[in-house]
């Protein structure tokens, strides 16, 4: 594929989707919310694997290639973008793959800390209560309790993302991870996008921050799920309340492994909100 190659992925509700609203004001960009790529990427590997009798014929490179043409396939509809994000929270799963499919990408991580991706969730269930969501199976009996515990579950949105999380942050191919914070994006963009961009190797742009425009309304519905990727126009910091119950809450307010000394002395890239 003849575009330079980057991926976006992470913990869910942790500003993936403002992310990549923000990258595409760059006219040389294109991003946009999980793509179908990594669902195509997965299943192409099935197809290619032992569970395929046929596949015996097929060696390695025609493996990679064949893999490749998932996305040379799905991005040579944006002729005139030189730089792709694909986003998608199972990449972290899949870095030795890419590593060598695109020896020169980088995986932009967006990262929240746990205890308000939960609240985040919840509070889009509570706003939407005669929907019923498919991230939850459009079961009508939950609570707030069985919710989340769903969510953080090893196949949970949420559990499985932070599963593969931690994979590649503790695996050979971290020094490729970037880590970017809710907070910092929300509080502080363009210092977190010049960080970024000085990571990727690409002259800066000067994004509008006061003007992002996103819209995934037809995607949300269809999941039962109305706002899940809305993106408010102007990028800022709104401190609330959790809706969650005390307890609930604090089980999982110090998951955020990224942010404490011993991780960040490991020296990977992490854009963390200006202290105070």
């Amino acid at each position: 594929m003849d575009k330079t190659t980057h991926f976006i992925s992470g913990l869910p509700r942790s500003g993936s989707t403002l992310l990549s609203a923000i990258l595409r004001q760059n006219p040389r960009f294109h991003a946009g919310m999980s793509s179908p790529v990594a669902s195509l990427f997965m299943a192409m590997q099935g197809a290619t694997s032992r569970r395929n009798e046929t596949a015996v014929f097929l060696n390695e490179e025609q493996k990679i290639e064949l893999l490749r043409g998932v996305f040379t396939g799905v991005y040579s509809a944006y002729p005139d973008k030189d730089v792709v994000f694909d986003t998608n929270r199972a990449w972290n799963s899949k870095l030795p793959a890419l590593a060598q499919m695109f020896p020169e990408a980088k995986v932009i991580c967006c990262v929240r800390n746990v205890a308000w991706i939960m609240d985040s969730i919840e509070r889009l269930i509570r706003a939407n209560p005669f929907e019923l969501s498919g991230i939850f199976g459009y079961e009508p009996s939950s609570t707030v309790f069985t919710r989340v515990s769903r969510l953080a579950g090893s196949d949970g949105l949420v559990g499985y993302a932070l599963d593969a999380l931690r994979e590649a942050y503790f695996g050979g191919q971290s020094d490729r991870l970037f880590l970017v914070s809710y907070e910092a994006l929300v509080q502080d963009p363009e210092r977190t996008l010049r960080a970024l961009y000085d990571f990727i190797g690409e002259p800066w742009y000067p994004h509008d921050f006061n003007n992002v425009d996103y819209d995934a309304r037809d995607f949300d519905m269809a999941l039962g799920t109305p706002d899940l990727h809305t993106v408010r126009r102007k990028v800022e910091w709104k401190p609330r309340k959790t809706v969650l119950p005390p307890d609930l809450f604090e089980h999982f307010n110090h998951d955020a492994f990224w942010a404490s000394p011993e991780m960040l002395a490991l020296g990977i890239p992490t854009v963390l909100p200006e202290p105070g």
